[in-house]
């Protein structure tokens, strides 16, 4: 992979990012996607933001190489710490990290938040979690994906901000408002896997001799939860 042939997965990020955009890409790595934007027209400004010092230095040759240090500049930095007040940023990418990471990287970073960019995010794990912070920070989710890529399956979550109250269900927190409604193949792969290794959990704990029933009581909760969203 390079920044003209993205994986199918940053393909899909790139594609809700809008034209003439002012891109932050937050834990760009080598910056293929702000990279691919930028030769493809996308990008007014692009920021690729880097705290580790090894995936920065792969950031700024990728970013020479292409020829697009005007357009896009690399930083090293914490976060959203790589935006400065000037950039007039509009469009926030933060791509395969875990749920509670972006949650914690938008939740220190908020103050950088003020001129309420769209949100673009791909959670590896802990989806939930990254809906839960967009509900509360009254982003509305207007977008959602998932699929699957080298044996790996990935959502990616699209939100804009939206002044009036924005609520979900406890099933679209943990299901996705439209992967749940959506319901791909993907989709029910994921849950369908989900549902049986919770059951090979439930099984192998009824074999010890202390059985904690208060947690068999939150897995056959779970085990409902995803068959009725299976079956709905």
């Amino acid at each position: 992979m390079d920044a003209r042939h993205l994986s199918q997965r940053l393909l899909r990020v790139a594609s809700y990012v809008p034209n003439n955009a002012r891109l932050a890409d937050i834990g760009s790595d080598h910056a293929y996607l702000p990279a691919y934007l930028g030769l493809n027209n996308k990008l007014a400004f692009g920021i690729a933001g880097e705290v580790v010092e090894g995936p920065y230095q792969n950031a700024v040759s990728e970013i020479k190489k292409e020829g697009l240090n005007e357009l896009v500049k690399v930083r090293q930095a914490d976060g959203l710490a790589a935006i400065n007040d000037d950039d007039d940023i509009d469009v926030i990418t933060i791509c395969g990290m875990g749920g509670p990471l972006i949650r914690e990287i938008l939740e220190k970073g908020n103050l950088k938040l003020v001129n309420h960019p769209l949100l673009i995010l791909q959670p590896n794990v802990g989806e939930k979690q990254v809906r839960n912070w967009i509900v509360a920070n009254n982003y509305r989710i207007i977008a959602e994906e998932i699929l699957t890529e080298d044996n790996h399956i990935y959502e990616i979550i699209v939100a804009r901000y939206n002044e009036s109250l924005f609520e979900l269900t406890a099933t679209d927190l943990e299901f996705g408002p439209f992967l749940r409604k959506q319901k791909n193949k993907v989709f029910v792969a994921k849950w369908q896997a989900e549902l049986q290794k919770i059951k090979y959990v439930l099984e192998e704990m009824k074999k010890a001799k202390e059985f904690p029933i208060e947690q068999e009581h939150k897995m056959l909760t779970k085990i409902k939860r995803i068959e009725g969203v299976l079956d709905d």
